[in-house]
């Protein structure tokens, strides 16, 4: 078989930081190659959730088949492979990469060079694929091109007069990219006569037909109605329909070498598509994957329980649905003594568990509360054993415990110069070990520190904002589990441990944290008639305490003088009923104070 018709295919995807116009650049790519109508055209449309117009963020990848005349006279096929944009979906970016030969690099004129951008630059280049670098955004009063084009040329090697300058709003330079596509990117190199290897950069799923596995053909052809195997599992499926991905999906008899379509198989768990697997026939597999595919770890853990207890088996089943469409989310059911049933959530990062909060509320109209969220860590035992925690009530006894390592990750801040001292100044708080500052250009730096994970998913990204004004960008990845003195911080509440409110700190920072913590307890938990103590402890020591004064009722404002005796009774009865109801009665814990744990810094 002849494989002459890849030299007119072209795979590429656009990279970008979160707001730089990666998805108007999509629309304008869409609109100048017909691929759609003036009737299908709307604001971003390879985002398909609300969440994401709401955002200006990509969440879920997309792919998109055009077809364009070229000056050289020939007509080609441009697969557009759109990436997630932020630094939680890494994973699926590189995949993404994995199935290119190209990426064009899109940098606000007015903006700069962000954190994404270099995290996703590095990416590209680790996966040897064509950077096309361009600025959007020229058409800007506050565009600053020939300071951001040199900035690029010292990023990528292209000369600061030679990279483009485009508008993805107005349509401006956007055909000229398209021609710097066909020119640069090269055509896949895939044989079709080798055995079946396709990529699998991402899924969905569909109610009635199953999960959709998005593919990039990189060596061999695949048939309808073959049977299809995916490496990862040894699950074999019948490949039931394939086709290309238009606007909508087109079915097609074949798939070719270099080509990227989707599969139907009628896969009941979306979790079989894994992105990253390869996919191969089952009668006469590959000998070899397709490199650097890996399980998605969640690196941020949550509790989710509902207000009303009633909703649990509704919030069960709106995440069995929400996990359709979300191979990496993962959950177990877990029990609280303070919110009754639940679940614990892990997530691949802030934004992912923001997300799902988000969707759970829009989508399923459900009344939840989150506990603080908590990192992996990896603890070692006095008996040499090493097991992993997520969950701070999970923690052993102190007296079994050797070492406790936990994920540190290296962080790249972009910011301008004159934000440089208070934004090291945030680092070196949150435990950060410097590594080094690079200056982008005379304006701009970028600042790089290892950072426990721990201390950035409370409120580091908003106080990050608020000291740059806005202007920092911040990017990270996770590198190493490094040893730290950390202990478990409880809260009780008369005596009893509120498992909800517990979280594993620093042991420099817990007495100011036990500290905080139950004074602002103190304001939230309304007075009861009995006294209230709020202790915060570390194993059986208290480093922390305040109480809930009494409400006091007048029992003797019906005493009119008399023998002071008589007021004495009755005070003393008060008293010893008190001290009964105090053995018998219980705090309602109020929701605001679940939440107080993240406001520590308000």
């Amino acid at each position: 078989m002849s494989n002459d018709y890849q030299q007119f295919i072209r795979n590429f995807c656009i990279i970008a930081h979160i707001d730089h116009g990666k998805s108007t650049l999509a629309d304008r790519f869409l609109e100048v190659t017909g691929t759609l109508s003036d009737r299908q055209l709307q604001e971003q449309v390879l985002d398909s959730m609300d969440l994401e117009r709401e955002r200006g963020i990509t969440i879920k990848s997309h792919a998109i088949r055009m077809s364009y005349e070229s000056e050289d006279g020939n007509t080609y096929i441009l697969n557009l492979i759109d990436t997630p944009g932020h630094v939680d979906f890494t994973y699926e970016v590189s995949r993404a990469l994995t199935a290119c030969e190209g990426a064009i690099l899109v940098v606000d004129a007015a903006q700069g060079i962000e954190a994404q951008t270099l995290s996703n630059l590095y990416l590209a280049l680790s996966n040897d694929v064509e950077i096309i670098p361009c600025l959007n955004k020229v058409d800007l009063p506050s565009a600053r091109p020939d300071v951001v084009a040199s900035s690029i040329e010292n990023l990528t090697g292209d000369a600061a007069e030679d990279i483009l300058h485009i508008s993805a709003k107005s349509g401006e330079g956007v055909r000229e990219l398209l021609e710097l596509v066909i020119r640069r990117v090269p055509p896949p190199r895939g044989n079709p006569d080798s055995k079946l290897k396709g990529l699998i950069f991402d899924s969905v799923f569909n109610t009635y037909r199953g999960a959709i596995a998005y593919v990039r053909v990189f060596d061999g052809v695949l048939n309808k109605k073959d049977k299809i195997q995916f490496m990862s599992n040894k699950k074999v499926y019948d490949a039931e329909e394939i086709g290309t991905l238009r606007l909508s999906m087109e079915p097609t008899k074949q798939l070719r070498a270099g080509e990227v379509g989707y599969i139907i198989g009628s896969v009941k768990d979306v979790r079989d598509t894994r992105v990253g697997d390869t996919i191969t026939l089952a009668n006469d597999p590959a000998s070899e994957p397709v490199a650097g595919f890996m399980e998605i770890k969640p690196m941020v853990f949550s509790g989710i329980y509902p207000t009303n207890a009633d909703d649990f088996e509704d919030l069960r089943s709106s995440l069995d649905r929400l996990q359709l469409n979300d191979a990496a989310l993962a959950y177990e059911p877990e029990t609280s003594v303070a919110l009754g049933f639940g679940f614990r959530i892990g997530f691949l990062g802030l934004l992912h568990m923001e997300i799902v909060q988000e969707r759970l509320d829009r989508e399923f109209g459900l009344d939840i509360i989150t506990t603080v969220p908590n990192v992996e860590y990896q603890v070692q035992l006095t008996s040499g054993e090493v097991t992993e925690v997520d969950n701070p009530n999970e923690m052993p006894d102190v007296g079994n415990i050797s070492e406790i390592r936990e994920p540190y990750v290296k962080a790249e801040i972009i910011t301008p110069t004159e934000y440089l001292g208070g934004l090291m100044n945030l680092c070196q708080d949150r435990r950060g070990i410097y590594i080094n500052t690079q200056y982008l250009d005379s304006e701009r730096a970028n600042l790089q520190y290892e950072l426990p994970l721990a201390e950035i998913v409370f409120d580091f990204y908003d106080r990050l904002k608020s000291i740059s004004r806005g202007y920092a960008s911040f990017d990270y990845e996770i590198v190493n589990f490094q040893p730290s003195h950390l202990v478990k911080l409880e809260v009780l509440i008369n005596g009893d441990p509120v498992d909800a409110l517990s979280t594993i700190v620093h042991r420099d920072k817990a007495y100011e944290m036990g500290r905080r913590l139950v004074k602002k307890l103190k304001e939230l938990i309304p007075r009861q008639m009995f006294e209230v103590a709020l202790q915060a402890a570390i194993g059986s020591r208290i480093i922390a305490r305040e109480t809930v004064k009494a409400m006091r009722k007048d029992v003797t404002a019906k005493c009119y003088g008399g023998d002071i005796s008589r007021k004495r009774k009755l005070l003393e009865k008060q008293k010893e009923g008190k001290k009964r109801m105090k053995q018998v009665g219980r705090v309602e814990v109020p929701q605001e104070a679940f939440l107080a744990v993240l406001s520590m810094n308000d």
